[in-house]
């Protein structure tokens, strides 16, 4: 017997704002429902001949023509032709205002109804639990074995990235996507986020730095405690691994601040938040070094819909006219990471995105207090090559130079390439902006007092400059962000 919650019947809207609520409603009643049923499991209770199950929302589009001549800046809120479009949704407390600004644009420019419903899709009972909920962990060993007989469970084979990939082919019958992922992928990717950022999703702003040093993660605590302790500052509260919130001097605790505490041990990838009340603060990530994991990192935190990421990092200069500390700006990529050949074939170009190079290049003479002219000297733009090879240097037959000298590659490191690659792929504005660290075909290699000479003159500088980037991008705004560059041919409708 399936014991779920009370059915839906779906109903249609022409008001984007009740829309968003029925599917706040719907979600609600269905991991309301679970977790009960969870909390009697946990208790003891029998549920021998009973199987619980509460169902995603989903929005729905029918349209019978192409859209209307929407604003023409804008590469998204528009199906690519008549048919049928629907997608599933979760947590749309963190969602709301993205999910109200798709649904807006849909009815501008499609006009017609929103249908909004029960799916078919369980929420696995994982998925259902509150952020500081952890009512399993008391479950004996035989008990939570006996979970999948109660509960549903997550099934990878509900959240794959065919739709991002390109690959996904609807079945006769079956809708067109609305959304590059599904509601338990994105349910997935949340989870993952507090595992290995060691902060929850909630967090998380709409500017994303990647850096691949902790040298310029000790420059962002510092100054994420600056702005807070100053009571005019743009932004509201930093939050570090833990979930320790720092509010702006002036602005009292919230609920739940409280409960944060550091951890025993950092997590694998922290992250770091300075937060503006409109989400568009930057949220700054230490990916450490190598392309899996900022594979990992950029697979979880595209569910967010972030509104650009840039790589700020260190480099091996391959030039010889470089001198260490001077910026690469990447327009190309050479892919010799390997991570996701499969998703992406090489085949596939990665494109400069205009807005990101102007506001990089920009943020250059901003901060180092250039003219253009002078941006040269210190700067240089080119093809960066991202390896998975630290060692690259160490083969035989100088394979991997003439490589690189064939590809008029200027920079080598191990993570750039990755993070533009996911960028094009799950549509997230990207960019790239290195500082050469080392010059390894030119005898200078990383030495420990050299090395510290170089991180105190520049990763603050750096630093800066990757935050005057945002600055400029987020005076640009988002609808200027979202290039349609990353359009492919039939592209789902949302952001």
């Amino acid at each position: 017997m399936h014991k779920t919650p009370d059915f839906t019947a779906p109903v249609f809207y022409r008001d984007p704002a009740a829309a968003l609520a029925q599917v706040q409603a719907i979600y609600q009643r269905g991991v309301e429902h679970l977790r009960r049923a969870m909390r009697d499991y946990v208790s003891g209770g029998d549920f021998r001949q009973t199987r619980v199950r509460a169902c995603y929302p989903f929005v729905r589009l029918h349209t019978q023509s192409n859209a209307k001549q929407g604003p023409a800046h804008l590469s998204y809120g528009f199906v690519a032709g008549p048919g049928r479009f629907e997608t599933t949704l979760t947590r749309p407390d963190l969602f709301g205002p993205y999910l109200l600004k798709q649904f807006e644009l849909l009815l501008a420019n499609h006009g017609g109804e929103l249908e909004v419903g029960t799916s078919a899709q369980p929420i696995p009972i994982h998925f259902s639990f509150a952020e500081h909920e952890h009512v399993e962990g008391q479950l004996s060993a035989e008990r939570r074995g006996l979970m999948r007989d109660v509960f549903d469970l997550p099934d990878l084979t509900a959240m794959d990235d065919g739709i991002a990939n390109g690959t996904f082919e609807p079945r006769a019958g079956e809708a067109q996507p609305l959304a590059l992922f599904t509601a338990p992928r994105v349910d997935y990717s949340l989870q993952r986020l507090r595992h290995y950022t060691g902060t929850a999703p909630e967090w998380f702003q709409n500017f994303v730095l990647f850096t691949n040093y902790q040298f310029y993660i000790d420059e962002f605590i510092k100054l994420g405690h600056a702005e807070m302790a100053n009571p005019a500052s743009e932004y509201t509260a930093f939050v570090e691994p833990g979930n320790v919130v720092t509010r702006r001097t002036g602005l009292g605790a919230e609920p739940g601040d409280e409960i944060g505490a550091p951890p025993p041990r950092l997590p694998q990838m922290p992250a770091y938040h300075l937060m503006r009340a409109d989400r568009s603060g930057i949220t700054m990530v230490n990916i450490g070094v190598g392309p899996s994991n900022a594979k990992t990192i950029t697979d979880h935190i595209a569910v967010l819909r972030p509104h650009a990421w840039l790589m700020i990092g260190h480099c091996a200069g391959l030039r010889s006219s470089q001198q260490l500390g001077d910026y690469v700006l990447a327009h190309a990529y050479v892919r010799e990471d390997h991570v996701l050949d499969e998703e992406l074939p090489l085949w596939v170009p990665i494109p400069a995105l205009a807005e990101i190079q102007l506001a990089l290049e920009g943020a250059v003479a901003d901060v180092a207090n250039l003219p253009p002219s002078e941006l040269k000297r210190i700067m240089r733009t080119g093809t960066v090559a991202s390896t998975d090879n630290r060692n690259w240097e160490l083969l035989p037959d100088n394979t991997p130079q003439r490589r690189f000298s064939q590809s008029r590659a200027v920079a080598l490191d191990m993570e750039s390439a990755t993070i533009a690659a996911n960028g094009f792929r799950f549509r997230v504005p990207y960019g790239t902006l290195l500082c050469v660290s080392d010059k390894p075909l030119h005898g200078e290699i990383k030495l420990p007092g050299m090395a510290n000479h170089f991180y105190r003159e520049r990763v603050d500088q750096h630093l800066r400059i990757g935050i005057r980037a945002v600055e400029r991008l987020r005076e640009a705004g988002p609808g200027q962000l979202h290039s349609r560059k990353l359009r492919s041919f039939a592209e789902v409708a949302f952001q």
